[in-house]
């Protein structure tokens, strides 16, 4: 596969044009993660996201640095920070690291149109940070995270203050959203990296994620939502038999 251009376009329009896809890889070939290595030439910056999906990207960066790619890497989250250093992945900080070049990541929502819904890792605003810091932003999923519609899975991640989660909470039933804080298996709040909580807003599609997304992100301790919207560049899907890549038009 031909690299991707190094520059990201102007974010297009907000129509409904569908991807264009192509079969990249079948049963035989490497994973998702080994294909998304496609996009990485010597001296990038990366940007590295976080759960299942970005981990095994991370574990193939790492074979290839181990080989003698030169990178560095910029993590969302302290879980990837760990992985990488065990790789040996040289890392740094965003303000270190001013621009990216690409950053990887997985997704629990893709629509037609490579709209995101991000966040069941309770990392979404570092990631949110990193993405919008990089040139290119490639997902990478399963077939299972292909959805006709955001909000098909029910449920948009929100990082919000502790003190401002009971604003919150009213502020989204207002919104027609039912909240809950997110429990871990010991039965205590999730806290996120920075702190924070996570709400989880109730979704039924069809819906309007920018009309949402930018209601939430007007409320008073809200750190940002799951929504991705007009970010992913590619999304490369790989499935059991085959790994397909989708591009979102305009962008190369």
């Amino acid at each position: 596969m031909a690299t991707p251009p190094s520059s990201r376009p102007s974010a297009p329009s907000t129509s409904s044009t569908s991807a264009t896809s192509a079969t990249l890889r079948t049963a035989s070939a490497p994973s998702a993660a080994e294909a998304a290595l496609d996009f990485v030439q010597d001296g990038m910056k990366l940007g590295l996201g976080t759960g299942r999906a970005a981990a095994a990207f991370v574990e193939a960066l790492g074979a290839r640095v181990a080989q003698g790619l030169r990178v560095t890497g910029v993590p969302t989250s302290e879980a990837t920070a760990a992985l990488a250093r065990r790789l040996s992945i040289p890392l740094a900080r965003l303000d270190e690291v001013p621009r990216l070049d690409v950053t990887f990541d997985g997704a629990d929502e893709v629509d037609p149109k490579l709209d995101v819904i991000k966040g069941y890792g309770a990392a979404m605003v570092r990631e949110k940070i990193v993405a919008r810091s990089s040139e290119r932003l490639v997902i990478l999923v399963g077939p299972e995270k292909l959805v006709k519609q955001l909000g098909e899975r029910g449920r948009l991640p929100i990082e919000v203050l502790p003190f401002g989660r009971a604003l919150v909470e009213r502020e989204l039933a207002r919104l027609g959203l039912a909240s809950a804080v997110r429990l871990a298996a010991n039965g205590e709040p999730v806290v996120t990296d920075n702190g924070n909580l996570v709400l989880d807003a109730e979704l039924r599609p069809p819906l309007d994620a920018r009309g949402l997304e930018q209601a939430i992100c007007t409320l008073p301790g809200v750190l940002g939502t799951g929504f991705f919207l007009d970010m992913a560049d590619a999304v490369i899907v790989g499935s059991d038999d085959a790994v397909e890549l989708r591009r979102r038009p305009g962008r190369g």
